[in-house]
C-alpha cells in the first residue's frame, strides 16, 4: 500500500500535466489561426479577378488568375520601383543609425565626464516626445536645406530619429562588457576607436542587429513622412506607392492584393535570413538589461 499512493500520486500528476498542455496547445492553436487569417485572406484575394472576389469572397476559387501579380496590369510591374525606393532608403539610413547610435551609445557606457548622467537623460526624455510634434519643424528643415522630393529627405531624418531608442538599447548593452577586456586593450596599445572596433561590435553583434531590423521594419513601414515629403512617384516608397496604386485599383481587388503579398515577400526574407540573430538579440538584451 505505502508503494502504491506514490505511484498513484505520480500517475495523477501526469494526468493533470496532460491535460494542461492540451489546452494549452488548443489555445495556441486557435491564436495561431486568428494571427494567420488574415494573410491567408490576402493571399487567397490576390489570385481572385473582380466577379470571383465579388461573388465567392470567402471560398478559393478556380482559376487562379496569376496575371494579378505578372500580368500587364499586375502589381509587381508597377511596384518593383517602389520596393527598390524603399530597400534603398531603409537600408542606408538603418546603417547610418545603427553606426552614429552605437559610437553615441559607447562613449556613454565606457566614458566617464561632467554631466553624463543628465545629458543622457535628457536622450531618453525624447522617447516622451511623440513623432508627430516634429513633423512640422522637420518639414521646414529638409526644405530648407534643399532635400524636398528626394530620397535623402527620408534618410537623414530616419537617421537622427532612430538614435533614441537605439541609444538607450546599446548603451545599456555596452555598459555590461567587462572593462578588464578594455584595460586589456589598451596596455596592448589600442586606441579607443579600435577598441570599439574590434570589442564592442563583435560582442554586440547580436543586439545590433536586432536594432538594425527595427529599424528597417520602422523606415518599411513608414507612410507619414514620405506622403509629405515625397510629389514624384519616381520617388515613391512601398508604402506611399501601394497608397497611390489602391486609388487607381479601388475596384479591382486582385491585383491590389497581389500587390500587398508582393510588398511583403522582402520582409519574409528578412525575417528568414535574420531570425535566429534577432532572437540570439532578444534575450542578450534582456538578460544585459
Amino acid at each position: 500500500m505505502a508503494t502504491t499512493l506514490p505511484a498513484l500520486a505520480r500517475t495523477s500528476v501526469t494526468r493533470y500535466r496532460r491535460r494542461n498542455d492540451r489546452y494549452r496547445h488548443l489555445f495556441l492553436l486557435f491564436a495561431g489561426v486568428l494571427i494567420l487569417f488574415p494573410y491567408l485572406l490576402m493571399l487567397m484575394w490576390s489570385f481572385k479577378d473582380f466577379n470571383q472576389f465579388d461573388h465567392s469572397q470567402w471560398v478559393p476559387t478556380l482559376p487562379l488568375h496569376v496575371d494579378n501579380f505578372v500580368g500587364s496590369t499586375g502589381a509587381f510591374f508597377t511596384i518593383w520601383r517602389y520596393i527598390v525606393n524603399t530597400i534603398f532608403i531603409a537600408a542606408v539610413s538603418a546603417v547610418g543609425a545603427v553606426a552614429v547610435a552605437a559610437l553615441t551609445a559607447h562613449v556613454f557606457a565606457r566614458f566617464s565626464f561632467p554631466g553624463k548622467e543628465g545629458l543622457f537623460f535628457l536622450v531618453i526624455a525624447l522617447l516622451m516626445i511623440p513623432g508627430i510634434l516634429t513633423l512640422v519643424p522637420q518639414f521646414i528643415l529638409i526644405k530648407g536645406l534643399g532635400l524636398f522630393n528626394t530620397p535623402w529627405a527620408l534618410i537623414v531624418p530616419y537617421i537622427s530619429g532612430g538614435q533614441v531608442f537605439a541609444i538607450f538599447i546599446l548603451r545599456q548593452f555596452f555598459a555590461a562588457i567587462p572593462e578588464e577586456l578594455f584595460e586589456a586593450a589598451r596596455i596592448d596599445g589600442a586606441s579607443e576607436t579600435r577598441a570599439f572596433l574590434m570589442i564592442s561590435v563583435p560582442l554586440s553583434q547580436s543586439i545590433l542587429g536586432v536594432v538594425t531590423i527595427m529599424h528597417v521594419l520602422h523606415s518599411w513601414n513608414d507612410l507619414i513622412w514620405p506622403l509629405v515629403t515625397l510629389t514624384s512617384q519616381n520617388n515613391f516608397t512601398l508604402t506611399l506607392g501601394l497608397f497611390a496604386f489602391r486609388n487607381e485599383n479601388w475596384t479591382n481587388w486582385g491585383p491590389l492584393f497581389a500587390g500587398y503579398v508582393i510588398a511583403s515577400i522582402p520582409l519574409l526574407i528578412l525575417f528568414a535570413l535574420t531570425s535566429r540573430l534577432f532572437v540570439e538579440g532578444l534575450a542578450s538584451g534582456a538578460l544585459k538589461l
